[in-house]
């Protein structure tokens, strides 16, 4: 049992957790760097220390100091969020060693499967397929590397052994792009969570990216909440995502089928709290493992919103000891979800990030509409984390309720400031392809811009914007009139009553 919860992360998750840890009657304590002092989760928390200068080597990747503060402030649990330090396995030793509750797996758990080459070699002895690759090989080096890598086949891809979220994953089309790219690939995985192995996998064309959320229990049970559709990405970052996946639509055989390969792959490690098992599944729906994220995932509220399971609160709860509070056959799928990812950068850029200072935030809502966000007017947006600013969630009964609650959304969402991904999400869900569900991982960037969207007519962006403005200043022209009291000292209704009094 615990009563002090360390949030070891910072943005719009850290908020996440900070109300999750609320409503469960905990105390909670933020950690900032020098960049973060003015940030929204500094503001929710009950205490809140600083870590040290902006870069998140010398603040969110630093343990020693997280311990330290930790320490000092008697937290009892450390909640690591996504990223940083969320899948390594040193810092749950670490809290474990201190007598701190890490509110995630078992480091064991954390070294077979948050090591992207353990997992496969570990879910391969479980004989579920893998995507072919450098399994089985190892820590190799480049040396290594470039000699294995035309037994694979062109294309493949670079990805880190450690974290996620596109950091440290290149696609290599020729022998001769081999080298440059895997130095490119240590360095951004170095930088990004402190770990610079690689490891090759095969390119499978046309795949979709499927996931399952897994809930598991100090006592061996283990559950899926259903899976999520993740194809539509961006140098392999997710941009948008959905549950169900409309890939697999009514297919619950396959559906059934993934859900227990995912179940028995965390059981394979004896693994507890939250997790997801990654697929890929190629055209004709044979899939293969591709990883497991030893963590909470940034599109978890889309799994939230279609079971009505607060995933946060249950690895909490786990963490604590208890039992899981559902069967499988008690998990029970409602409706759909989509989650647009909403990042500070310019669609019309190259996807180029945009830093600045937040003038005015305007946020959506209404029915089936949640925004998870650390974004406030006054915020300062700098270049030294990941561009997310918000996630916004819509939930419809069907997959087209939920598009309709999206677009509406989107259109009301305004971030004035910094650039920002709005439009592009907003041409993504006009899509044919889209609307159809017939996309794949390579979908935004080889076959979807969001110039395709214009039908060919010509685009003046300058007569647009001095159009809104003037609309805009009409707006508030209309806003602020005021409507004066008449010259006379009472209403006209009593001025008649007089007047009709006196003609008497």
């Amino acid at each position: 049992m615990f009563k002090k919860v360390l949030i070891a992360n910072r943005g719009e998750i850290a908020v996440r957790i900070l109300r999750a840890c609320r409503e469960l009657g905990l105390q909670t304590v933020a950690v900032f760097s020098e960049a973060d002092r003015q940030a929204l989760h500094v503001r929710y928390a009950n205490e809140a220390y600083r870590l040290g200068p902006a870069p998140a080597r010398e603040s969110y990747l630093r343990m020693d100091r997280l311990l330290d503060i930790a320490r000092r402030c008697e937290a009892d649990a450390i909640h690591p969020g996504y990223g940083f330090l969320a899948e390594r396995e040193d810092f749950a030793h670490a809290c474990q060693a201190a007598g701190i509750t890490f509110i995630g797996p078992r480091p064991s758990a954390i070294a077979a499967m948050g090591d992207k080459m353990a997992a496969r070699n570990t879910v391969s002895r479980a004989g579920i397929p893998v995507v072919p690759g450098t399994e089985g090989e190892g820590d190799l080096s480049d040396e290594a590397l470039i000699a294995i890598a035309p037994q694979i086949g062109f294309p493949l891809l670079i990805k880190a052994t450690s974290g996620g979220g596109g950091k440290g994953m290149r696609i290599v089309e020729s022998q001769e792009d081999l080298p440059g790219l895997l130095h490119a690939a240590r360095r951004e995985a170095e930088a990004a969570f402190g770990d610079g192995k690689v490891y090759l996998e095969k390119v499978i064309h046309a795949a979709r990216h499927i996931e399952f959320q897994i809930l598991a229990d100090a006592e061996g049970n283990v559950i899926h909440l259903g899976e999520r559709e993740c194809s539509l990405q961006r140098r392999h970052q997710k941009l948008l995502e959905e549950s169900p996946s409309p890939f697999i639509g009514g297919n619950e055989e396959l559906r059934r089928r993934m859900g227990e390969v995912a179940c028995r792959a965390a059981a394979s490690v004896n693994y507890l709290n939250a997790g997801t098992i990654e697929f890929l599944v190629d055209h004709d729906r044979n899939f293969f493992f591709l990883e497991m994220n030893t963590r909470l995932q940034v599109e978890h509220p889309v799994t939230e919103m279609a079971t009505g399971i607060d995933i946060v609160k249950e690895q909490i709860r786990l963490a604590r000891g208890r039992r899981l509070r559902y069967t499988q056959a008690e998990v029970g799928f409602n409706g759909w979800a989509i989650e647009c990812r909403i990042n500070a950068e310019d669609p019309y850029n190259n996807f180029m990030p945009s830093v600045g200072v937040l003038s005015n935030v305007l946020m959506p809502t209404g029915p089936g509409v949640r925004v998870d966000t650390c974004a406030y007017p006054g915020m300062e947006v700098t270049p030294y984390y990941d561009s997310l600013l918000s996630k916004l969630i819509t939930w419809g009964e069907s997959r087209a309720e939920a598009i309709l609650r999206m677009r509406r959304a989107l259109e009301e969402y305004h971030l004035i400031g910094v650039k920002n991904n709005i439009p592009f999400h907003q041409a993504l869900l006009d899509s044919h392809r889209f609307l159809a569900g017939s996309f794949d991982t390579r979908f935004v960037e080889d076959r979807f811009s969001i110039d395709d969207t214009q039908d060919g007519r010509e685009v003046h962006p300058e007569v647009a914007a001095i159009l809104a403005t003037l609309v805009a200043h009409h707006q508030t022209q209309l806003s602020a009139q005021i409507v004066q009291r008449g010259q006379r000292d009472t209403s006209n209704w009593k001025w008649i009553g007089r007047w009709e009094r006196m003609q008497r």
